[in-house]
């Protein structure tokens, strides 16, 4: 498989490098475009700070850009928290895209979005101070009404970015468990 993975607004940090290399430890073919121009931070609220300095439509070009060479191939876009947001809306633009696999975050959809039973997996902390309730449930019944075919895996407990040992939110538990399903989903994605 050909996943295009997005970081989160900490930036390429050696944890995305990490998630890319356990990807391909599983046989895909990742890319991990870094978004932020090599630069990275350190916490949450420095994250959205740079995020708004670069300004979220030069973001979106970067990642257009990025995985404009290889989405013919079909591409499974991949995404942590920001990077997550990012991710969907490429997903929803490419009529090629295998697939979404969501970590810690979603996005807006444009009420217009439409996509073929597109398969789309999320993993989200439950609670999670950036994906509530009330806003999950409103997301799921946007990407079904636009055609995606939606898993939400909740982890009850876990912080925002919980799949990050560099981070606080750290729990390995929850990660582990997040990374199986996710395997599996993109295993089932290559069947024929």
């Amino acid at each position: 498989m050909d996943i295009m993975l997005f970081h989160s607004a900490y930036g390429l940090t050696p944890s995305v490098e990490a998630a890319a290399e356990r990807l391909r430890a599983a046989g895909h073919r990742v890319w991990t475009p870094d978004l932020y121009g090599g630069r990275t931070v350190g916490s949450v609220e420095e994250g959205v700070k740079l995020r708004d300095e670069i300004g979220k439509d030069e973001l979106l070009k970067r990642a257009v850009l990025a995985a404009a060479p290889y989405s013919e191939r079909g591409l499974v876009y991949m995404g942590l928290s920001l990077g997550a947001s990012i991710a969907q809306t490429l997903a929803l633009g490419d009529e090629k895209a295998r697939g979404l696999l969501l970590f810690h975050g979603t996005s807006d959809l444009a009420e217009s979005a439409s996509v073929d039973e597109l398969p789309v997996q999320l993993h989200v902390a439950e609670p999670d101070p950036f994906e509530t309730d009330d806003w999950l449930s409103s997301w799921y019944l946007q990407m079904r009404r636009a055609g995606a075919e939606v898993e939400i895996h909740r982890y009850q407990g876990a912080g925002h970015i919980y799949t990050d040992p560099e981070l606080p939110d750290w729990d390995e538990e929850a990660a582990e468990r997040t990374w199986s399903v996710a395997l599996a989903f993109l295993d089932e994605l290559g069947e024929p």
